[in-house]
């Protein structure tokens, strides 16, 4: 047998030649009970399917239910594998491929917004730097002594990025990031 046409053990290489990968946003509804995380993350891990950034919070407390935001990339056919083998687990209620709706609406991506608490320690024309430049991204102090500063960045993914790269030669201790909370425009919900 060809060695290119040899099974692998991630559904990524079984996916048409022609195919690129791409990044989307998946956003999962699911009973807030215990094991239902597991059971997602389980589905990606046990088919080497990657995650790129997930979040889960309870977000409709009368009806116990959680909504839990994945950004993965695939090609479009493991992408389509991905949704249906979500939505045969049995907590999950809905899966929707906000990628996807936001592009059938005209749209190049969902409203994506993350956190990041980025710990910078320096002093002197560094330390003026720093507070300079996270005015001009919006960046919050939210502690600071005369050793360092930890600011609040909240925005798009890029952003974030940016800010933190900007902040490496001025004294990057630590970054702590939420992930990803997705959502598209329009008056419909998910």
């Amino acid at each position: 047998m060809n060695a290119q046409l040899q099974p692998t053990g991630s559904a990524y290489f079984i996916a048409r030649e022609t195919e690129l990968p791409e990044t989307h946003t998946l956003s999962v509804l699911v009973d807030n009970e215990p094991g239902v995380l597991a059971r997602v993350i389980g589905l990606f891990s046990g088919r080497g399917y990657n995650i790129d950034s997930l979040t889960v919070s309870e977000t409709e407390h009368e009806r116990h239910r959680s909504r839990i935001t994945i950004v993965t990339r695939g090609t479009p056919h493991v992408l389509e594998q991905i949704k249906h083998q979500l939505e045969r687990i049995v907590p999950v209620h809905r899966v929707v491929d906000l990628s996807v709706v936001a592009h059938e609406r005209g749209q190049e991506r969902p409203l994506e917004r993350e956190l990041a608490m980025v710990k910078v320690a320096g002093a002197g024309d560094n330390r003026v730097e720093a507070l300079r430049l996270a005015d001009a991204f919006r960046a919050q102090v939210i502690d600071a002594n005369t050793e360092h500063f930890i600011f609040e960045i909240t925005g798009r993914v890029s952003k974030v990025e940016q800010f933190i790269s900007i902040m490496k030669p001025l004294g990057l201790v630590e970054v702590c990031r939420t992930g990803v909370a997705a959502m598209n425009r329009g008056p419909e919900g998910m």
